[in-house]
C-alpha cells in the first residue's frame, strides 16, 4: 500500500447521512446545461495577428492559461460539450455519498476506465504549450497530461544550460491518480487502489463482457456501464472511511487552497488565455471574469460557444492544438 501524504482540508460535512443511515437517491442528478441556447462566435482576428498579441505585445510569462478537456481530445479523452460529445451524466457528490450502491456503480465505472485512462499520452497541444515559460497553467482537467508533457519536454532540454523550469501547473478539479478519504484525509496512489479492486473483484470485467482496454472512458475516467450489482468498493484501509478519487464531483468545491494558489498565478499574470474550455462551469469562468474586471487582455481558443465569450478581447475557433503549435513556433 502506497500512502500519500498530504495536508489538506477535510470534508466532514460530505459524510451523506443522517441519523444514522444513508440518504439514498436511485436516480442520477440531472446536470444543467449552461450552454443551451449559445451559439458558435465568429473569429474576432486571425490566429496570427492574436499571437502577435501574445508574443510581441506581450511576453510569454505574461500570460496564465486555463485549460479545459478541449486540450485532450487529441489524447482520446473525451469532453463533455464538443460538437461530437455524446450526452452524458456524470457523477455528483451528492449522488456519490446517497448511498453504498452508488458509489459500488461509481466505483465499477471508474475501475473498468482506468487502465485505458492511465495509458493516454500527452499529445501536440500539451508538448507545445509545456515548451512555453508562462507565468502558470491552470487546468480543468483530471489526466494529469499537463504534467506528463512538462516533464517529456525537460527530459528534451536536460542537456540544454540554462534551460527554463517548467510552468507551474495547478490541478483545478484535483487528479484521477490520487485518491482520498474523506473521513480523515488519507491519500492513496491510484494503481494501488486498482489493483487491491482488482483482487476484491476478480471476476467482474468477464461478468459483464466488457475489455478494459477497449472502452471509450469520460472525461472523468469512468465508462458507460449499466449492470455494477455486486461489485466490491474499498474502504479506506486505515480508518474504514469513505475513499473517493482526489477530484472535484459536480456539485463539490474546489479546496480553498487550490483556488489560492490558482488565483496567485492569475493576479500575477498580465492577461489569461483560456485553451478548450467551454466555461461552463464557475471555477473555470470566475478566472475570465476576474480578467476582464481588472481590464487584462482575455484569449479564447475553442472551437465551440463559451459561457465567456463576451468577454473575450480575442477570440479564435481554430483547433486548440494547431493554434497552440503556432504559438510555440514564434
Amino acid at each position: 500500500m502506497r500512502i500519500l501524504d498530504a495536508k489538506m482540508a477535510i470534508w466532514p460535512h460530505l459524510t451523506g447521512r443522517r441519523g444514522g443511515s444513508d440518504v439514498y437517491s436511485g436516480a442520477m442528478a440531472v446536470i444543467f446545461d449552461p450552454l443551451r441556447g449559445r451559439v458558435r462566435p465568429e473569429a474576432s482576428h486571425p490566429d496570427a495577428a492574436i499571437i502577435d498579441v501574445l508574443t510581441k505585445t506581450y511576453s510569454d510569462a505574461d500570460w496564465a492559461v486555463l485549460t479545459g478537456a478541449g486540450m485532450s481530445t487529441d489524447s482520446g479523452v473525451p469532453d463533455y460539450r464538443g460538437p461530437d460529445s455524446p450526452p452524458r451524466n456524470p457523477m455528483t457528490i451528492q449522488t456519490f455519498l446517497s448511498h453504498p450502491d452508488q458509489r459500488a456503480r461509481y466505483w465499477a465505472r471508474s475501475w473498468m476506465g482506468w487502465p485505458r485512462m492511465r495509458s493516454t499520452q500527452p499529445n501536440q497541444a500539451h508538448l507545445a504549450l509545456a515548451e512555453l515559460s508562462l507565468a502558470g497553467i491552470i487546468t480543468q482537467n483530471v489526466d494529469g497530461l499537463h504534467q506528463a508533457a512538462a516533464e517529456a519536454v525537460a527530459a528534451d532540454r536536460a542537456t540544454e544550460a540554462g534551460a527554463p523550469a517548467p510552468s507551474p501547473v495547478i490541478d483545478l478539479h484535483g487528479s484521477l491518480d490520487r485518491v482520498i478519504c474523506l473521513s480523515n484525509g488519507h491519500l492513496f496512489d491510484r494503481d494501488w487502489v486498482q489493483r487491491r479492486l482488482s483482487e476484491l473483484n476478480p471476476d467482474f470485467a468477464e461478468a459483464v463482457g466488457i475489455d478494459p482496454i477497449d472502452v471509450e472512458t469520460a472525461p472523468d475516467g469512468d465508462v458507460e456501464l449499466e449492470d455494477t450489482a455486486g461489485f466490491a468498493v474499498l474502504d479506506c484501509p486505515e480508518c474504514g472511511g469513505l475513499l473517493k478519487p482526489d477530484v472535484v464531483y459536480f456539485g463539490d468545491s474546489v479546496p480553498a487552497a487550490r483556488v489560492q494558489a490558482a488565483n496567485r498565478i492569475a493576479d500575477e499574470a498580465a492577461g489569461l488565455v483560456v485553451l478548450g474550455s467551454s466555461l461552463a462551469v464557475l471555477s473555470g469562468l470566475r478566472f475570465v471574469r476576474a480578467a476582464a474586471k481588472e481590464g487584462k487582455p482575455v484569449v479564447i481558443v475553442t472551437d465551440g460557444p463559451t459561457r465567456g465569450d463576451e468577454f473575450a478581447d480575442f477570440r479564435s475557433i481554430s483547433r486548440v492544438a494547431d493554434f497552440v503549435t503556432a504559438w510555440a513556433a514564434r
